[in-house]
């Protein structure tokens, strides 16, 4: 199994950074190749919720499960992959001080298997690596700007 860990410096206390990557609307905003982030029950956010996910990446277009297996209030959101793309995102968010807050984001996936599979290995890395950074990069400036607003009482 690949794992990889991220961590960056956002400018937003946890419950901001937390609430916005808990709403599942905002997703395809920061979450790289998401088209298409849905509920498929009851359920939207939170231990147990389950998404009808729409992944496109260049011409490649999959459909795949979503669903949210660790869940910590302000603290940690646990999302894992099933389908063509298989794996976990998590992000764990640690208070900094003055406003500010840490945002760990880790990937484990499973890599292809066979021997096209094993020579492919370090592609595979290469990729999610680049899809990690993306994402985590795109998150924190998402979190950022959502803070500079008036949808939490400031105004930048």
């Amino acid at each position: 199994m690949g794992h990889i860990k991220y961590a960056s410096d956002v400018g937003a206390p946890v419950e901001v950074a937390f609430s916005y990557a808990d709403n599942h609307l905002f997703v395809p905003d920061w979450m790289f190749g998401i088209a298409r982030f849905a509920p498929t029950g009851e359920i939207d956010h939170g231990l147990g919720a389950v998404f009808a996910t729409t992944a496109c990446v260049a011409l490649w277009r999959t459909t795949m499960t979503c669903e949210i297996t660790e869940y910590r209030r302000n603290v940690v959101i646990g999302y894992t992959l099933r389908g063509r793309l298989s794996g976990t995102l998590t992000l764990r968010f640690d208070p900094l001080g003055y406003g500010r807050s840490v945002l760990t984001s880790e990937a484990e996936y499973v890599p292809p298997r066979g021997f096209v599979g094993r020579m492919s290995v370090g592609l595979m890395d290469s990729v999610v690596k680049s899809a990690l950074r993306r994402t985590e990069s795109q998150l924190r400036r998402e979190i950022e700007e959502f803070h500079g607003t008036d949808l939490v009482g400031r105004i930048a």
